[in-house]
């Protein structure tokens, strides 16, 4: 697992710098505010992190940069100063509307706490230092909450998820038996892209179904890092790896439709959605494996909105026909569209016709004053980032949409345009027209997707569709001939001391002689792969 140098980290203590120079007066350091999930030791995510909001003389927000060269200082320090641990903190990034977000990943667990200060030149702002009672863990420490309730508590999870009632909405119950008999025989054939998965005690346990499997590296990941924050509820389910939802059938009919878990829905399908594994993968590799995640795209929104282009952009793949439009339309109406294909595979013939266009980084988007959000195979896995940026986003009329989607309305978060893409030119057009307008709509998009898409609300959402399934389940799930243990990593990045009451070598052998028995009684089977010397369970232990 990658690491970073240590001269790029300063142990125990961090000092960041945003800008250079004398503080401004127009802020009050007593009166801006902190607040976020990175100040609450309980929430353990890949990145922590809070936001600063600046506050003037007076009691106001700033709702842009504060003026000339601004200083704000976090420090971050262990309690102990016989704790050394390793935290990375990049710059506070600069939302550009008073606002920063700051951010930070723990490469070792304290035990005693920590102590962060936010400064404002030699003040502190708000109520710094915030105290963050130990024991503080970091991503790998395998340490899961066995109280969920106090877990959803401690992330501040939401009470409702419409888009989660919905979808369960066709399953008033779930039976494991039939599941196991269709899945296969349906979706598991060489074309199939499905992974059949089991979590018993906490521990995760799959065998994939079908040719193209690959992105089991991505439901893995998430997985294993759910399993390390809180007790995950047996449960045995199928997830989906392909583009396209897979379930059709109609809850009228006879047989119903299967539960199967998806990255993507459409209102022809219904497949449980789940997070993308585009913004679940970002948000656990955030700061370290990634460019583009959830917070990064915050601070990299391009020039305030008077300076943008105003122009309508877009650059992506050939992977639907609509987009191969939207070049046309961009040779006839440059003045208003810059649209490109950066790679042909569905249309290669049109390559010569329409031209390959250059490779642009996603920061440099947002240039640009209006987005067009296409469909690719299925619903553009850009979209969630688009809508952070601050550029109006002109969203295709689609029967796709990810988990979010549901909370987002047309001309309220972003303009619609047909499928057909036949009123594209007057909707950009209409925004030039009407520019107080477009702004509004675009930061009420962006404000709903920066509450909507926060990264601990993922694992909120996971946690939950896991529940409400479990729920469901009209017989006890169990470990299926063919599947193996999916492990927690086991190199030093995990090591860690579990504060919460953990069981002895000795103590553990008897929970899982017991785990056996009860299984045995509960009607759970384990395949001889997983047993030992008197039934002992091996790798489950």
């Amino acid at each position: 697992m990658p690491r970073l140098p240590r001269a790029a980290l300063l142990p125990l203590q961090l000092a960041l710098l945003v800008g250079a120079g004398a503080p401004e007066a127009s802020v009050s350091a007593p009166r801006s505010l902190v607040w976020g999930p990175g100040l609450r030791p309980g929430v353990v995510l890949p990145v922590r992190y809070f936001y600063l909001q600046a506050v003037d003389s007076e009691g106001l927000n700033l709702t842009r940069s504060p003026p000339g060269q601004t200083l704000f200082k976090v420090v971050i320090k262990s309690l102990s100063p016989k704790e050394l641990v390793r935290i990375h903190v990049p710059k506070p990034l600069d939302r550009n509307d008073g606002t920063f977000l700051v951010r930070y990943r723990m490469y070792e667990t304290v035990s005693e706490g920590l102590k962060i200060e936010v400064l404002y030149g030699d003040e502190h702002v708000a109520q710094s230092p915030y105290i963050l009672k130990g024991p503080v863990y970091h991503e790998y420490c395998e340490c899961p909450e066995e109280d969920p309730q106090a877990w959803q508590k401690t992330l501040s999870c939401p009470a409702k998820e419409p888009q989660i009632a919905k979808d369960f909405t066709s399953f008033p119950s779930i039976n494991l038996q039939q599941m196991l008999n269709e899945v296969p025989k349906r979706f598991g054939d060489e074309r199939g892209a499905i992974v059949h998965y089991t979590i018993l005690n906490n521990h995760i346990y799959r065998r994939s179904l079908g040719k193209y499997t690959d992105f089991k590296m991505f439901s893995d990941e998430i997985l294993l890092s759910l399993a390390r924050k809180v007790l995950l509820p047996d449960i045995e389910f199928y997830i989906n790896l392909g583009d396209w939802p897979l379930e059709h059938r109609k809850v009228n009919e006879t047989p119903g439709p299967l539960p199967i878990i998806s990255w993507c829905g459409s209102l022809d399908s219904r497949d449980i959605i789940l997070p993308t594994y585009d913004i679940s993968h970002s948000t656990l590799e955030a700061m370290r494996g990634v460019t583009n995640d959830l917070l990064s795209i915050q601070g990299n929104t391009g020039p305030s909105w008077i300076n943008k282009t105003e122009k309508a952009f877009f650059r992506g793949r050939d992977s639907r026909e609509e987009r191969l439009q939207l070049v046309q339309m961009s040779k006839e109406n440059p003045e208003l569209l810059d649209a490109g294909i950066t790679g042909y595979f569905f249309f290669q013939e049109k390559e010569k016709e329409l031209g390959k266009a250059k490779l642009i980084g996603f920061f440099d988007f947002f240039k640009y004053k209006y987005q067009v959000n296409v469909d690719g195979t299925v619903a553009a896995y850009r979209y969630p980032y688009l809508m952070l940026g601050d550029s109006l986003v002109l969203k295709q009329d689609s029967t796709y949409y990810e988990h979010f989607y549901m909370a987002l309305k047309p001309w309220k978060h972003y303009v619609p345009i047909k499928r057909n893409l036949s009123d594209l030119l007057e909707k950009i057009k209409w925004a030039k027209e009407n520019d107080e307008e477009a702004k509004k709509i675009a930061k009420e998009g962006q404000l709903s997707a920066r509450d909507l898409l926060q990264p601990h609300r993922l694992y909120c959402y996971y946690y939950r569709v896991f529940r409400e399934y479990a729920e469901r389940q009209s017989s006890k799930p169990e470990i299926r001939d063919g599947m193996e243990l999916v492990a927690q990593p086991g190199d030093d990045t995990s090591v860690c001391q579990c504060h919460r009451e953990r069981p002895s070598r000795e103590e553990l052998t008897f929970k899982c002689l017991g785990n056996r028995n009860q299984n045995l009684q509960r009607g759970i089977k384990l395949p001889e792969s997983f047993r030992g010397p008197g039934n002992v369970f091996l790798q489950s232990c």
